[in-house]
């Protein structure tokens, strides 16, 4: 008998919507979380618009003994944790500890904890510099934090591959559960919009710009300018089908059914990047023809030559307007190790509610991306599977494909 690994909790922190179900009505009713960050005064530097969570106060969801000792990344990972837990219907507690594992993604570290320790150094010396800087920036602090939190001693992990990293962490969940794990807490979430973490992003070139929230963040469109930045993310629950079923799981949302990465070449050296191998990996990995698919939850950067680049393997995969295309991170911006764990959990309950989130603010799409992008308002369809596509900075792509529980 085949063995399914399967998604029984969701648990999503969005700058459009804390909880699954505030951030899943949001999407579908079109409603973004992008606008001028209030977090410090944006006005000296070059970017004004990020998708922050807004109205989340730690302290009203945590005790204050683990929000002085961490980072918001690592708030927003606990507060998504405890909903997924919650929602899957399973208490740690009652659980073998040796088999609960945690498998997360990060890409930015502590930058907000981190932005305060440095002000301390500049302003007043190393003797001001707090003991808890030593691990509250660190990549890793997220998976340590839910691992001692809910006594998971199992096979804990992090991955650091940007945006790529969300679906990463899945592989690494699957392959714990493969190796004898009884489920997975697996995700990730990222907040960078402290100056200091913004400073850091310029560099890439690849930030919007625009002062405008409906004309700052257009993947596919002719008038695409780069991507805003955002905070939060998703952590789901994973298990064994069988195991899922045998506990009596109040639902199953879908199965992660195919997963692959590549990394792309080195500049100049005329070999094609490895997007293209990427998705027909998580294809061939899932067993599925890619006329099975029903729809793509796209990376969609927003930069002209990415999307350009991206629009090009779906056409050739697909054939031009071949398959349902989606990018609902145009409501929340790109998330970084939060955004593609975000995306898994848009494209479950999509399947879970057969209806396709849509993109919003594009109005003309750029000449070359010939595909069907689902634009403006939901759309109903019969959706079985699902393929998310996910590239982080640097040269990684990573694609997963999600699928019906049973399909």
């Amino acid at each position: 008998m085949t063995t399914r690994y399967v998604v029984t909790g969701i648990g999503a922190t969005a700058p459009n919507g804390l909880g699954t179900e505030e951030f899943w009505s949001a999407t579908l009713a079109g409603r973004s979380g992008i606008g001028r960050i209030t977090r410090f005064d944006p006005e000296p530097y070059p970017l004004t618009l990020a998708g922050q969570v807004r109205g989340f106060a730690a302290d009203e969801h945590l005790p204050a003994k683990i929000t002085v000792q961490t980072d918001l990344m690592t708030h927003l990972a606990l507060v998504a944790s405890e909903m997924a837990l919650a929602d899957a219907g399973i208490d740690p507690a009652r659980q073998p500890e040796y088999e609960m594992a945690v498998m997360t993604a990060n890409s930015s570290g502590g930058n907000e904890f981190g932005q305060r320790e440095i002000q301390a150094l500049w302003s007043n010396g190393p003797r001001h510099v707090g003991a808890y800087q030593s691990i509250a920036w660190f990549y890793a602090a997220s998976t340590g934090q839910i691992s001692i939190r809910h006594g998971m001693r199992g096979p804990c992990g992090v991955i650091a591959t940007e945006q790529a990293g969300g679906l990463d962490a899945l592989s690494q969940a699957r392959r714990a559960l493969r190796q004898g794990a009884g489920m997975v807490l697996t995700g990730g979430t990222d907040a960078s919009l402290s100056p200091y973490g913004l400073v850091t992003q310029l560099p890439t070139g690849m930030l919007s710009r625009s002062a405008d929230p409906a004309r700052a963040y257009l993947p596919f469109d002719a008038e695409a300018c780069g991507y805003v930045p955002g905070e939060g993310g998703a952590i789901l629950v994973m298990e064994e089908e069988r195991a899922a079923r045998a506990r009596g799981a109040a639902r199953i949302y879908g199965e992660i059914a195919g997963y692959a990465a590549t990394f792309d070449p080195a500049p100049g050296s005329g070999r094609p990047p490895g997007l293209l191998r990427a998705v027909k990996g998580a294809l061939a990995d899932a067993g599925i023809a890619p006329g099975d698919v029903d729809v793509v939850f796209a990376d969609a950067k927003g930069v002209p030559e990415a999307d350009l680049q991206e629009a090009g393997v779906l056409a050739e995969i697909f054939g031009p307007g071949g398959v349902p295309v989606t990018a609902p991170k145009t409501m929340t911006g790109r998330l970084y190790a939060g955004g593609a764990a975000l995306d898994v959990a848009a494209a479950l309950l999509a399947v879970h509610h057969s209806v396709i989130p849509p993109t919003t603010n594009v109005t003309r799409p750029a000449p070359g991306c010939d595909i069907d992008l689902v634009l403006d308002v939901p759309r109903a369809a019969r959706v079985r599977t699902a393929l998310v596509v996910a590239r982080g900075h640097g040269g990684f792509n990573s694609a997963v494909v999600v699928r019906a529980a049973g399909g």
